[in-house]
């Protein structure tokens, strides 16, 4: 599939110097970086949940959280 994308002048030329020092074309540069950019979101999947609530300011540690969580199922 082709498409248009309007890019600033001086990307494009770094493009093409990159595309020269590599051999290969630009197309074949915006090809790669794509699936770069896929597999790098995708493995941000999950880890980006990783750490969540320390994040947002929370000082409970998950595992005790979640003990104390079974512990009360158990006793319900």
């Amino acid at each position: 599939m082709r498409f248009l994308a309007d890019i600033p002048d001086d990307d494009v030329k770094w493009l093409d110097q990159l595309a020269r020092d590599q051999g290969i074309s630009r197309a074949a540069v915006l090809r790669d970086a794509v699936t770069r950019y896929r597999d790098g979101e995708a493995r941000q999947g999950i880890e980006r949940y990783f750490g969540l609530w320390e994040r947002h300011g929370s000082t409970i540690d998950g595992l005790s959280y979640e003990r104390a969580l079974r512990e009360e199922a158990g006793s319900a």
